[in-house]
């Protein structure tokens, strides 16, 4: 998605909270952390209502994590694809998740590129379904409005620039988000 065209259409969508809601929860889906940025900037601009703008961006991330738990959980129950990885042994690692959860979901949620693998592996592991999906809403409440509330700030300032700035701006501000957060996933691998 065009990080361009996104701010355009919660405006369109202005008089609808229900569809602005909608296309931030999408947004979710694709990039999370662009998706929260582009929305406290839009909430910024006054195209969207901060509480909806933060609201919707709570429930798609959190569906977002329990889609992979969920997609961990369907893996566990398909033989073909537990032929493509190698596993420890089963018992002993849902023991560990199951002792883990809430503390590894949280910490997770802060490293970069370690969601996708640590959500899955918990559906897939069988965590408790109750306690993983606390640990992500907890987390996400904390990272999300972090993230957010710098992006109402920087949001305030790259609005006072003119259009061509801003657009700059803003462009460049989601992109340094991204940046720096493979960036970090890339030296935690390598001092692994």
């Amino acid at each position: 998605m065009n990080p361009a065209t996104w701010p355009a259409l919660l405006h369109a969508y202005g008089s609808s909270w229900l569809l602005q809601a909608i296309l931030i929860i999408v947004g979710t889906f694709i990039l999370e952390d662009v998706a929260t940025v582009l929305a406290a900037m839009a909430s910024q601009a006054g195209d969207v209502p901060w509480q909806v703008a933060l609201g919707a961006l709570y429930v798609g991330i959190v569906l977002g994590d329990l889609g992979l738990y969920g997609l961990g959980a369907l893996a566990a129950r398909w033989p073909y694809a537990q032929r493509w990885i190698s596993l420890p042994k089963r018992a002993q690692t849902r023991d560990w998740f199951e002792n883990r959860t809430g503390r590894t979901v949280a910490i997770s949620r802060f490293i970069p590129g370690a969601r996708l693998p640590v959500y899955t592996a918990c559906g897939f592991f069988g965590a408790p379904l109750t306690r993983f999906a606390l640990a992500a809403i907890c987390a996400t409440l904390v990272w999300t409005s972090l993230l957010f509330g710098v992006s109402l700030r920087a949001g305030h300032f790259l609005l006072q620039c003119s259009s061509l700035w801003r657009w700059a701006g803003i462009i460049g501000f989601c992109l340094s988000i991204f940046v720096v957060t493979r960036l970090i996933a890339r030296l935690q691998t390598w001092t692994e």
